[in-house]
């Protein structure tokens, strides 16, 4: 039996794609929020980005959307666009990642939904945000890293710009949508009206980088490429052992000093190069060449016994297949798996935020094409003969028809 969500009854309508929108609803859903997942007639196109597949999804996708149900309207339709209308005008909240514009050329819009419906929430994830000369640009994680200032500042000082591994533009704006809806959902309570949130995913990276930012904005220095190095502090960074790699983060002057005593070179402590923080910032290439000559005489796991009874901050860099063997942290509350029908046991990665009276809850596994449509238009009022004629006109779509149609092409 599921425990009381503390978003029950919050009706959240989802016609984003891809990575950044789908994740936020994903986490709403979490909470108890019931969200329903709008798929064109051929399926958003994060059902596509793998490899690897589990059926016909993408395991990415997989990841993204549990806690959802999916109905299929094409909305080039005229009728689909009524359904849809009537699917909002029964949600709390509609959200979006079309290019700025798209809703409203198409007539649901916020414009055109509030009209109706003043106390909807209505979320716009866009990349570039509304205004300015970026707005129109198309854009997705990977080129928002790059414009963002992210990809200048993540990589070797001597080698090319990287791409964080992870897509960081659109896990950042999935949180911060969220965030921005539950505010506006309390906003609400006091003044009974909705509103329009506008979330962007360069934005969004702005304030991913608010440490270097605001480094950036008093010195007028770009901080550039520092390898796995901090810019505000050494040592902090990686550094080679006999057998591997060591990430070592001894900067405060306890540590810094208990750190040269142990690796027998106390004469740094007194150095004026690495006096101070700020000192051993500046000159951070010499003291890594220094401290580096140091770590390659033992293996990683005796540096961590070592360090570790001296409360020296440190840790081995761990890749996902020595964490996967790692019992505490296969939990199925870091890493649930929920069972779906079709395609036995899915995955996914569970809740950093944890309600003591009403935590966070996988509720149902990611949704097939379309694999809800005639439930959720059932509740929305539809009769069956309404439904059949809609499905026949192709306002709408449903799982049966949708694989009948593959199987003849």
């Amino acid at each position: 039996m599921q425990t009381p969500g503390v978003l029950d009854g919050i009706r959240i309508l989802d016609v984003s794609q891809g990575a950044a929108g789908p994740t936020a609803g994903m986490v709403l859903g979490e909470y108890g929020a019931n969200v329903i997942k709008v798929d064109p007639p051929q399926g958003e196109w994060g059902r596509r980005l793998g490899p690897p597949f589990l059926g016909e999804d993408a395991a990415a996708y997989i990841g993204m959307n549990r806690n959802k149900r999916s109905i299929v309207i094409n909305l080039k339709t005229e009728r689909g666009l009524d359904v849809f209308k009537t699917l909002a005008a029964r949600s709390d909240v509609v959200l979006e990642s079309f290019r700025p514009g798209v809703m409203d050329r198409l007539g649901i819009g916020y414009a055109g939904l509030s009209h109706h419906h003043p106390d909807l929430i209505y979320c716009a994830i866009s990349a570039f945000g509304t205004t300015g000369p970026w707005r129109d640009k198309p854009g997705v994680d990977g080129i928002i890293q790059a414009m963002s200032g992210l990809m200048s500042v993540t990589g070797e000082p001597d080698g090319q710009p990287v791409k964080v591994g992870v897509p960081a533009a659109d896990m950042t704006a999935a949180l911060i949508a969220v965030q921005g809806i539950l505010l506006a959902l309390l906003a609400r309570m006091t003044t009974g009206k909705g509103q329009r949130i506008d979330v962007s995913l360069l934005q969004s990276l702005f304030f991913f980088q608010t440490v270097p930012w605001s480094m950036f904005m008093v010195s007028g220095r770009s901080p550039g490429r520092q390898g796995s190095a901090a810019p505000y502090s050494a040592p902090n960074e990686v550094y080679p052992t006999k057998d591997g790699f060591l990430m070592v983060a001894a900067y405060w002057p306890q540590r810094w000093t208990k750190l040269t005593q142990l690796l027998e070179c106390e004469e740094l402590a007194a150095d004026p190069r690495f006096c101070g923080i700020s000192e051993r910032v500046i000159h951070r290439a010499e003291l890594f060449d220094l401290l580096a000559e140091k770590f390659r005489r033992r293996n990683t796991e005796e540096w961590l016994d070592i360090l570790g009874k001296e409360d020296i901050l440190c840790a081995p860099v761990m890749d996902y297949d020595q964490l996967a063997k790692l019992a505490h942290v296969m939990t199925p509350e870091n890493f649930p798996r929920l069972e779906h029908p079709d395609l036995g046991m899915t995955p996914g990665v569970g809740m950093p935020t944890q309600l003591q009276d009403m935590p966070s809850e996988p509720r149902r596994p990611a949704p097939l094409t379309g694999e809800h449509t005639r439930e959720i238009l059932e509740e929305g009022g539809y009769s069956a003969g309404a439904i059949d004629e809609l499905i026949e006109q192709g306002a709408v779509g449903e799982r049966s028809r949708i694989l009948a149609k593959d199987l003849e092409e």
